[in-house]
């Protein structure tokens, strides 16, 4: 299935509705320190509900120790800044979705560091910033999973 990288979240009911939908879509989530949270705050928790034991969560000192363990997949880098739209890509199992963070977006040197093809982005009405982080995943990764006929759902 799927990665789903988070870097450098700032906002734990994001991070708490993500865990739920990975727990729901079969992806693995990744996430890339420092966070602005403690995995065990409350509002994480409560926008999680019951899921967490369900979900793949992993934890990186950095965008480095991240890259590393993902050794040879495809990362996509998920941002407005993206030059091709999401739906266009033909996804693969085991591919990465890097998402980051809600107040910054992807760094500039991380942006670069990821051929322009795999720079993807969502529409949006022009003049708007931004979707919700957890909205976002969800398309993308839902997108990415349909396009292998819901693999292991049902």
């Amino acid at each position: 299935m799927f990665h789903i990288a988070l870097f450098e979240p700032q906002v734990p009911p994001n991070t708490g509705n993500i865990i739920r939908l990975v727990a729901n879509n079969g992806c693995s989530l990744h996430l890339i320190e420092p966070l602005a949270f403690d995995l065990a705050e409350k509002n994480l928790r409560r926008a999680g509900l019951d899921y967490h034991d369900l979900a793949k969560v992993s934890k990186y000192p950095n965008f480095a120790a991240f890259s590393a363990a993902m050794k040879s997949r495809r990362i996509f880098a998920c941002t407005t800044k993206g030059t091709q739209s999401y739906d266009k890509v033909n996804y693969q199992a085991d591919d990465v979705l890097l998402f980051g963070s809600e107040t910054a977006g992807l760094p500039i040197e991380i942006l670069d560091s990821i051929t322009p093809e795999y720079r993807i982005r969502i529409p949006m009405m022009p003049n708007n910033r931004s979707l919700n982080l957890s909205n976002a995943v969800a398309i993308i990764s839902y997108e990415a999973w349909r396009q292998l006929r819901f693999a292991g759902g049902q």
